[in-house]
């Protein structure tokens, strides 16, 4: 969520952990030393959420570089998504009490150790060992960092930081592609995972520096990771984002070879296209966030048919520049709904258990991650990428039918805002 989308962030806020209110006079303003705490959780996000998308951008050239297939390639996005939807919980409930701090500079340097293995990787092998490292990373930040932002600011606050670091995440979402796309094409794919390396020891200083000790309110049980599945409007919340985010990442794995094979545009118009799909993205990040402001089944609904009316459009248009720019710019307006979309719904949906419905959130996203990338791969190395493309449609067309069909709230459960 981009912070141009805080009118319904004081919607989207869980309360804070008790113990952390507590240590705070109700009236007690966020100091200088908070904030930028916090913005070294929201930069951790970023780059993050980058690295978990630099093979989109630079999947074409791993796989030459690796000497593998694009669709054996497209394992560096199914592999973490296995391991993040597994981690997410997992960790959750292995962290117990433990000091918030050391887990954020914990993930931290674990998301060093696998920028520093890609970008030094011999084989195709060792790239997916790094891969899993990132895994068990986007598993972690996911389930712990809303609630870091929570601790570190007095109540009247949280909507903001939370807002903040929200944004560092769909900011990695959208710009990844882009940015590993820039840099592969002027230096080679091993600079952008060298320079994501190089941005993270940043962040994992700011961390040490910055961070002060987060104590955990109370342990999570495995039990209570079970509530977002008891709860009617969280079940058809978590189905509706599977089939959204499956859909799209078993096409958005393959966008740089649709524009390169398909559109037939240049490595240089490709890059450019790929900055557009992240301006649009940020665009679609301020329409998502006010359309779930209004209702939650609205914004997951008009996001599922635009993003599903992209990828159909994608077949049909042609190719050459002009029907590239109008794919890219709908694709990624789309996308950069789906992240606010996905959490309003499940906020609203569980409002007395955000950290239960967040992790399994995370699940579900990740195994619909890993889920779209092997069945695109599939699609690819078998009819091409335009089926890629069919398939993702599709699936997001499913996700507008469940949630548009079976998201009607009950009285007690209303999803639109107050």
């Amino acid at each position: 969520m981009t912070t141009s989308s805080c009118s319904t962030c004081d919607d989207l806020v869980a309360p804070a952990p008790a113990s952390a209110a507590a240590a705070l006079a109700p009236g007690a303003t966020a100091s200088r030393s908070a904030w930028l705490a916090v913005g070294a959780i929201a930069v951790g996000t970023f780059v993050m959420v980058t690295t978990e998308f630099l093979p989109v951008g630079l999947l074409t050239d791993i796989a030459r570089g690796l000497n593998v297939s694009d669709g054996t390639a497209g394992l560096m996005v199914t592999m973490p998504g296995v391991l993040a939807a597994l981690a997410a919980p997992a960790l959750t409930v292995a962290a117990g009490r433990l000091d918030r701090r050391t887990v954020m500079i914990a993930l931290t340097a674990l998301l060093l150790v696998s920028n520093l293995a890609a970008a030094l990787a011999p084989s195709f092998t060792t790239m997916l060992m790094a891969r899993l490292l990132l895994g068990l990373c986007v598993g972690g930040f996911w389930a712990f960092a809303p609630g870091v932002g929570t601790q570190l600011v007095p109540p009247a606050a949280q909507a903001r930081a939370v807002a903040l670091i929200l944004a560092g995440i769909s900011a990695g979402t959208v710009l990844g592609v882009p940015a590993g796309a820039l840099l592969g094409s002027y230096a080679g794919w091993r600079s952008a995972f060298a320079v994501s390396a190089g941005l993270t020891l940043v962040v994992l200083l700011m961390q040490i520096w910055l961070l002060p000790a987060l104590p955990a309110a109370r342990a999570i049980r495995p039990r209570d990771l079970l509530r977002p599945l008891t709860q009617r409007m969280s079940r058809v919340g978590l189905g509706a984002v599977m089939l959204l985010v499956a859909g799209h990442f078993a096409a958005y794995t393959y966008l740089k070879p649709l524009l390169q094979q398909v559109f037939g545009l240049s490595p240089g118009l490709v890059t450019a296209l790929l900055l557009i799909y992240g301006a649009a993205g940020f665009a679609g990040n301020f329409i998502g966030g006010q359309l779930v402001g209004r209702s939650a089944r609205l914004g997951m609904v008009v996001t599922a048919l635009l993003l599903a009316a992209a990828l159909a459009m994608s077949t049909l248009v042609g190719d050459g520049l002009v029907a590239g720019v109008l794919v890219v710019v709908a694709w990624g307006m789309a996308f950069g709904m789906v992240p606010v979309s996905a959490t309003g719904w499940m906020l609203k949906a569980l409002p007395d258990a955000p950290e239960a419905g967040q992790a399994m959130l995370v699940t579900a996203f990740q195994v619909a991650i890993a889920t779209g990338a092997l069945l695109g791969g599939v699609a690819v190395d078998g009819s091409g990428i335009a089926s890629a493309m069919l398939l993702g449609s599709a699936l997001v067309m499913g996700a507008a039918l469940v949630a548009g069909a079976l998201g009607g709230a009950r009285p007690a459960q209303a999803l639109s805002a107050p």
